[in-house]
């Protein structure tokens, strides 16, 4: 039996997450626009792919300036998307098969057009300072802050003639936290929402809640981070709100946390911090930004390797990681991090193979699981994103901007985009990819004719199936809950890894289930080659090969396998081996969600 303990175990930490954004997965109206109930007609297909949890990005109601994060009615459902009832029923779908539902939870900033900002601009008393305004010159603002989509973090305001913060779009103005009606509105909306019967929230940007008192100035060469980003106040908040409405093990509690440390986040989700579940870090993402995203380097996998086992061992023993490589927020990671052309398929599924075999808890996002990739987008006309649609204006449109038109920085756009991530869900060979019978609201990527779930149902050898196999594979709790080891560090082309799991000993007198002094142990090796060349890879020496079971590989792979491993381009396997105390390899399997 597997050495964890009960009170180790948690459900989240043995689920794995499909994300779906919901404007972009299935359109059953012909608007154009995914829904609610077009997600219903697709339940049984999530529940095909053996996921634990559904996180719905926003669905609540608003103007869509940043695609549903600038809400402008907590407890409402968007018209596009159908309204409560269709909410109810796909709550009731997804749990009669099992599935939890995550909902997108969006308090650092709201729409501007929510009743409490509109009551903030008039200035009525009880929501005068649920913002953050700033009285001075209209020429004057407040401080030198950038926001994340470019350009000024204050906007103007006529109507109270005084300067709102917005760290995102001039739509989506930043709550003030420090304001306790603030937090308790939050704190009521959360519990609304869960006595709706939710599994958890996914908490946008949770750690810019806190601002600096006074709003100074950004030191030199800062856009301001250091004054919002896990700012003064932010543990005090989010340790209340835990306590508020989220202090429920059953309850799942993501926060978004962009610019955090390993230290940083065992503040938040360690066994003394906050009381989150789990963060979503950024650092693995973004370690190849040049000054800017749309400035990237070719990702380098020692780096990339170093980032990910800094993450795995800092967490360790006090917190949890979230595995993800793709999001709406990031481009297709087929596209990113492997070979989508030539080795589309096999580079996808050693992808995969990664993100389900470290330890931590498994993020799909939708056509992850059939290796979409990016897509072109041929003129800015193409373009729906704010953040790129901004970056576009600023380097083509401005004075001061560095290219002279479009052309220019297309590449730039196609490989950081986020729009990238937003394209249809594609279903089938049908027109726009089977996901709308109207125009869609962005363009199908072209390759949806090869790249489809119908093809990939019907193709044995699909990175669909294989999802699925890994699905099957992540079951045991070696692969949860084992230990973490980096192979190879500074290997080019090689990510290689080990996960060590102990095992209750056979009887009361402690001795090991093998009858020797060493403890009995569970062990896995993943070895990927992240190259289009082929490589090769020696099993370390205390590792056993007689018996080396191969447990998946999304290649062909020989049937007795030597102290050499030969790999193929972009070529993933999973073994299951002998520890150096000849223990067994019948690793604790579970088949309940």
């Amino acid at each position: 039996m597997s050495g964890v303990a009960d009170d180790e175990r948690a459900w989240w930490k043995e689920a794995t997450v499909y994300q779906v954004y919901p404007k972009s997965f299935d359109d059953s109206d012909g608007d154009g626009v995914g829904d609610l109930p077009g997600l219903i007609d697709r339940v049984d297909y999530i529940d095909e792919l053996d996921v634990d949890a559904v996180w719905l990005n926003p669905v609540y109601e608003s103007p869509q300036a940043d695609n549903g994060y600038d809400i402008a009615d907590y407890r409402a459902i968007d018209d596009a998307y159908g309204d409560m009832s269709d909410w109810e029923q796909l709550r009731d779908e997804l749990h009669e098969r099992g599935v939890r539902l995550i909902m997108d939870l969006v308090v650092n900033h709201t729409s501007d057009e929510h009743e409490w900002f509109q009551r903030s601009r008039r200035e009525v008393r009880e929501y005068a300072d649920y913002y953050h305004w700033v009285e001075s010159e209209p020429d004057e603002p407040p401080n030198d802050w950038e926001s994340v989509f470019g350009g000024p973090a204050w906007s103007w305001d006529d109507e109270r003639e005084a300067w709102y913060l917005h760290l995102f779009d001039e739509k989506q103005p930043d709550l003030n936290w420090a304001n306790p009606d603030v937090r308790e509105s939050v704190y009521d909306m959360m519990a609304w929402w869960l006595s709706k019967g939710i599994d958890g929230f996914r908490m946008d940007v949770i750690n810019l809640v806190s601002k600096a008192e006074g709003y100074p100035d950004g030191g030199p060469d800062s856009d301001g981070a250091e004054h919002f980003m896990n700012g003064p106040r932010v543990h005090e908040y989010v340790g209340e709100m835990v306590d508020e409405v989220l202090d429920d093990e059953a309850v799942l509690a993501v926060g978004e946390t962009p610019g955090v440390s390993v230290d940083d986040a065992r503040r938040y989700v360690g066994e003394d911090g906050d009381g989150l579940s789990l963060l979503f870090q950024f650092e693995h993402v973004t370690f190849d930004h040049g000054e800017h995203k749309f400035d990237a380097d070719e990702p380098d996998l020692v780096e990339f390797k170093e980032i990910l086992a800094k993450w795995q061992d800092g967490l360790a023993d006090d917190g949890w990681n979230s595995l993800y490589l793709n999001n709406h927020d990031q481009p297709r990671m087929v596209s990113r991090f492997g070979n989508d052309e030539a080795y589309r398929r096999k580079s996808a599924k050693l992808l995969g193979t990664l993100t389900h075999t470290l330890g931590g808890t498994p993020f799909v996002y939708q056509g992850e699981e059939i290796g979409m990739t990016n897509a072109p987008f041929e003129s800015r006309e193409d373009l729906r994103d704010v953040e790129v649609r901004n970056y576009v204006e600023s380097a083509v449109d401005d004075d001061d901007g560095h290219a002279d038109s479009y052309e220019d920085v297309r590449e730039a756009v196609e490989a950081m985009g986020r729009d990238n991530a937003r394209t249809p869900m594609q279903w089938a060979d049908d027109d726009h990819a089977g996901f709308t019978d109207g125009e869609p609201w962005i363009d199908a990527n072209p390759n949806y004719t090869e790249v489809n779930v119908e093809r990939a149902r019907a193709d044995p050898d699909s990175v669909l199936q294989y999802y699925r196999d890994l699905a099957a594979l992540r079951d045991r709790d070696l692969l949860v809950y084992g230990d973490f080891e980096l192979l190879v560090p500074d290997h080019p082309n090689l990510f290689a890894y080990t996960r060590t799991l102990a095992r209750e000993r056979d009887d009361e007198s402690g001795t090991a289930a093998n009858a020797t002094d060493a403890p009995a142990r569970e062990r896995a090796l993943v070895v990927l080659n992240f190259d289009d060349e082929p490589t090769s890879f020696e099993v370390p020496p205390d590792m056993t090969v007689d018996g080396l079971e191969l447990a998946l590989a999304n290649g062909e792979v020989p049937a007795v396998p030597g102290r050499t491993l030969d790999l193929g381009p972009w070529e993933a396997r999973v073994y299951l081996t002998p520890a150096l105390d000849g223990s067994t390899t019948d690793a604790t399997t579970r088949t309940d969600r």
